[in-house]
């Protein structure tokens, strides 16, 4: 037994004395950075007046971006987020069309069926463009749900 206990502190010190710092190579801080991107706070909060119903629409999505989404965090699992999607959406259409797909999406961001269903950028969360929902033939673009998308 003392022969055990000596072999096993032998190798103790050993250990201690491979990994142990040295007087030529010092041990320094080290540089991290936890904090989070925060692409989505890079927002327009500008008004695009080219139309009543678009003025409408941006003044509501600002309000929410100023007094909802900015306190409340980037939650949204869909890039681009729902209230960009509502933008994008009222811009490629009308602003009824726009609304009405704007509520489309909400009510898809509240499933939590939605695995394999969509495409996802490197971030994980799933990419849904209003384009994609335009029912114009030359601007739907298949994108199979296993596919990593480039483009936020």
């Amino acid at each position: 037994m003392k022969y055990v206990f000596t072999i096993i502190s032998l190798f103790i010190l050993l250990s201690m004395n491979l990994y142990a710092q040295s007087d030529w190579e010092k041990w320094g801080k080290a540089e991290n950075d936890y904090k989070i991107n925060e692409n989505f706070r890079n927002r327009d909060y500008s008004f695009e007046s080219d139309n009543p119903g678009k003025f409408i629409i941006k003044s509501l999505v600002n309000g929410y971006w100023f007094f909802i989404s900015d306190v409340d965090g980037d939650n949204c699992p869909f890039r681009p987020s729902c209230s960009a999607f509502l933008l994008d959406a009222a811009k490629e259409t009308n602003i009824f069309q726009g609304s009405l797909m704007f509520f489309d999406r909400f009510t898809r961001d509240l499933n939590i069926f939605k695995q394999g269903k969509y495409p996802r950028v490197k971030s994980g969360r799933y990419y849904d463009p209003a384009y994609l929902y335009t029912l114009s033939k030359r601007k739907i673009d298949y994108i199979p749900a296993n596919e990593i998308v480039t483009s936020e």
